[in-house]
């Protein structure tokens, strides 16, 4: 019998269902309170730690689901709803993720490379130490999200909303910015190495410094804050 089945035998016979799920859970080496990773997709779902390869779930609602450390890797999540949920350590390694709506979700060292999200709203949305490495963010709403020591090195974020998001000490080389709006965004100590800021808006940045600019790649389409010139060597090639 599955652990799914269990678990609703629990409501018609509680003593007894209980005793044989409690077993059935130590034969498996499964901790009693779990989670079930044979549960149906839907909001709230707990499948903490489970795999999830190579599924197709896009549109799935896992509004406040409990994701974190699951493995949905080359999976197709496309216009799925994660707002607020958990996906914590969560790997999505090269996993589709247009449209989705991860508005407030929780992407704390979430595993993101590769991943296409492109479209995606992730406001608010926490993604410290997330690693994003190559990931595409093109038009992607980040407003708000806290992106501090975040690793998007050569990450695509063309015409990305990060209206006021934390990128303090994010790893942003080779990343590609062009057109991306960043009023109030913080980028202290953020790593600039050769990022593509052609056309992007920089008028209300806090926290960039001359020495971070002369690392980047801009021209005369790049909006500076007030105060602050082009450095001597742009334009320059990024590399891309």
């Amino acid at each position: 019998m599955s652990l799914a089945l269990l678990s609703r035998a629990i409501a018609a016979r509680p003593a007894f269902a209980a005793g044989i799920l409690a077993l059935a859970l130590i034969s498996e080496g499964v901790p009693a309170g779990a989670a079930d990773c044979s549960d149906s997709p839907g909001p709230g779902v707990d499948w903490s730690g489970c795999r999830k390869l190579g599924r197709l779930m896009a549109g799935n609602d896992f509004h406040g689901a409990i994701l974190a450390g699951v493995n949905f890797s080359d999976s197709d999540l496309a216009d799925a709803d994660f707002t607020g949920a958990n996906l914590s350590n969560a790997v999505l390694i090269r996993t589709r993720l247009t449209r989705a709506k991860l508005k407030g979700a929780d992407l704390t060292k979430a595993i993101l490379n590769r991943a296409n999200l492109r479209d995606a709203d992730l406001g608010a949305a926490t993604l410290v130490k997330a690693d994003a490495a190559r990931a595409d963010l093109t038009n992607a709403r980040l407003v708000g999200s806290n992106l501090e020591r975040a690793e998007l090195g050569r990450a695509l974020l063309v015409n990305a909303d990060l209206t006021g998001a934390l990128l303090r000490s994010a790893y942003l080389a080779r990343a590609d910015l062009r057109r991306a709006q960043l009023a109030k965004a913080d980028l202290r100590d953020a790593d600039l190495h050769l990022a593509d800021l052609r056309s992007a808006d920089l008028s209300g940045v806090d926290g960039l410094t001359p020495a971070q600019l002369a690392d980047a790649c801009g021209d005369e389409t790049t909006r500076l804050p007030i105060g602050q010139t082009p450095p001597a060597s742009w334009p320059c090639d990024s590399g891309k």
